[in-house]
């Protein structure tokens, strides 16, 4: 069983306060942003709608639902170009009269342009979280701030851009960055208010944009050349780092650790730097000399079985390492230890 809407999409506060009379609630105003709290009978949660100077808004969908809802965008309309950042469940997307759909899943962004004519159509699930950031850019309204962007834009994006009446149709979906990640983030969970607020979330689309371009051009390198990390790989770096604790006196070398997670050694060198700030060796060589220093002061284990244990088979190398770090000898450490002197 689901819920139909048809919606004008022409900015966001007009398509929250279509969905606003179609579901007979009223919108809460304040400033530039309109908010409608989903009545029980569908579910809980909120959708909101933030507007912005140059035809940039933002819409925000934070809820659960109880039916299916599908959202037809009414036909006619040049719809705004949208940029949709998928942060929880699967949701759908399709041009009406033409075959095919687009599962969105959760990590993953679309860039995304209708024409009048094959206008958008949602389909957002019902008992599960929905999470949902989109970008929305009238392009008639931006055109004059669109060659701020011009040198981020290769030839396809600056056709989509000024494509003011929106007669082409274009899809495309990656998974979204780290730094977008954040970006929308700091958006959400900003605690400004007034002229403050705007100001500072106005900054955090143009962010958001800027980055998405940056990202597209990334993403025609492939899946095995991306310089930008991606949002859904952070998981498979922290799953690395855990390999790295849990199997630290038997590591294995770097392309047989990426390859247990699933990436490539590259991705994986650029992971540890954008999360620890730290190449793969050196992240593994740090946790060492962190656990030589934890057994120093935890265990009565001597120097010897301390290097096996932390993967080292040089005792005087693991000295070198130690004393690089805390200048001091784990001998002396020790002593300072058992002395009750230790820093």
């Amino acid at each position: 069983m689901s819920v139909t809407i048809e919606i004008r999409d022409t900015d966001t506060k007009q398509f929250i306060n279509d969905l606003a009379d179609n579901l007979k609630i009223n919108v809460e105003e304040e400033n530039n942003e309109h908010c409608l709290r989903l009545p029980s009978k569908l579910g809980s949660g909120f959708i909101k709608g933030t507007c912005f100077e140059n035809g940039v808004g933002v819409l925000e969908f934070d809820c659960q639902l109880k039916k299916e809802l599908v959202l037809e965008y009414k036909k006619g309309l040049v719809h705004p170009l949208k940029l949709i950042f998928n942060r929880e469940s699967p949701i759908v997307h399709r041009f009406d009269e033409i075959d095919g759909e687009h599962e969105i899943q959760r990590l993953e962004n679309a860039i995304l342009s209708s024409t009048p004519h094959n206008n958008h159509i949602f389909s957002f699930p019902p008992n599960q979280p929905i999470c949902v950031y989109s970008l929305e850019i009238n392009r008639k309204l931006f055109e004059d701030k669109i060659s701020e962007f011009l040198p981020e834009m290769n030839t396809d994006l600056m056709d989509l851009f000024r494509d003011l009446n929106g007669t082409q149709l274009f899809y495309h979906k990656s998974h979204y960055s780290l730094e977008i990640a954040k970006f929308m983030e700091e958006f959400t969970e900003c605690d400004l208010t007034d002229f403050m607020k705007t100001v500072y979330q106005e900054g955090k689309a143009y962010e958001i944009l800027s980055h998405q371009l940056q990202q597209y051009l990334d993403d025609l390198n492939g899946s095995g050349e991306h310089k930008i990390l991606r949002q859904a790989t952070l998981s498979k770096i922290e799953k690395a780092a855990e390999i790295i604790h849990d199997e630290l006196n038997r590591m294995d070398n770097i392309v047989s650790l990426a390859k247990r997670v699933g990436l490539n050694q590259t991705t994986l060198q650029l992971g540890f730097k954008k999360l620890y700030n730290a190449s793969v060796n050196e992240y593994i060589r740090n946790y060492r000399i962190e656990k030589t220093k934890e057994y120093l002061e935890n265990t009565d284990l001597n120097i010897t079985e301390i290097s096996y244990k932390v993967g080292i088979n040089s005792r005087s190398y693991l000295s070198k390492l130690f004393k690089e770090k805390y200048n001091i000898t784990p001998k002396e450490y020790h002593t300072q230890v058992k002395n009750g002197h230790s820093k």
